[in-house]
């Protein structure tokens, strides 16, 4: 089972979700590091954890970081490393983001710096900031190859972002800045496992389908986030999608332009 796991951007949609799946699931982990920028934000849905009795089961804990702050990041993981005592994290998630819908000639400087800042430099300082306790992590398991229980990083990605798939979705669905800054997520994906390998960390990206979140929008059928008050149509979880491996709704991995299996990731689940 997964033992140490942290997730970014944990406060609402599909960060909120995966956290709050772990925490149901038949296999808690030993800890949830939850971070996110603003946990009491105006649709922030981690507030509500205290009101939840689910979030009493396992040690769950809010790490506040902005992932495009790296002082920020350096201070989070100095508060997560106090609470891991000498023990390793085994799984990040990179989930924080942001998205500007829109075209070329709709795109603004500034939409471009922020979803660079955020899609791609965020993600990998915050890989450089718990980067030594994934290493710990990898050396303290003696399994071997590489998975999620052992060491991870998932960044989460979107087909958007991929090269052979962008010509049938750009006409439904332009988002300029958005697609361009998840083609950098990719490769900086890539160029991690590369430098990771020897440590033994698997590194991976993971399009986890189209869902309603404040990022998705709201015209989306299939929600992110399971509501108890209303019957939405066959809502499918963020943690039981990304491990499915049934079409048409499968969360496949994107690595070199290939649309992988779950297995990689599974492994240990």
């Amino acid at each position: 089972c997964l033992s140490l796991i942290l997730i970014t951007g944990a406060n609402r949609g599909l960060g909120f979700e995966m956290v709050r799946q772990l925490v149901e699931g038949p296999c808690k982990p030993r800890n949830v590091f939850a971070a996110c920028r603003n946990p009491d934000g105006a649709q922030a849905e981690l507030k509500l954890c205290d009101q939840n009795t689910i979030f009493q089961n396992i040690p769950f804990i809010f790490a506040l970081a902005d992932a495009t702050d790296p002082s920020s990041i350096q201070e989070s993981a100095k508060v997560v490393g106090s609470k891991l005592k000498g023990r390793g994290l085994n799984v990040l998630v990179n989930n924080a983001g942001v998205m500007a819908a829109g075209n070329m000639e709709d795109t603004t400087d500034d939409n471009m710096l922020s979803a660079f800042s955020t899609n791609v430099m965020g993600p990998m300082n915050v890989i450089k900031g718990f980067l030594p306790y994934l290493r710990t992590a990898a050396k303290s398991c003696d399994k071997p190859g590489m998975s999620c229980c052992k060491a991870a990083v998932i960044n989460i990605s979107t087909a958007l972002g991929s090269m052979s798939s962008i010509p049938q979705l750009y006409s439904v669905f332009p988002a300029f800045s958005y697609s361009i800054s998840k083609a950098g997520l990719n490769m900086l994906t890539v160029c991690c496992s590369l430098d990771l390998k020897e440590d033994g960390i698997l590194c991976t990206a993971l399009h986890p389908g189209w869902v309603r979140t404040d990022t998705g929008g709201p015209q989306v059928t299939r929600s992110a986030v399971r509501d108890s008050g209303h019957d939405i149509t066959q809502p499918q979880a963020v943690w039981t999608v990304c491990l499915s491996t049934l079409p048409p709704d499968s969360a496949p991995l994107i690595y070199e332009s290939k649309m992988l299996n779950l297995l990689m990731i599974s492994d240990g689940l």
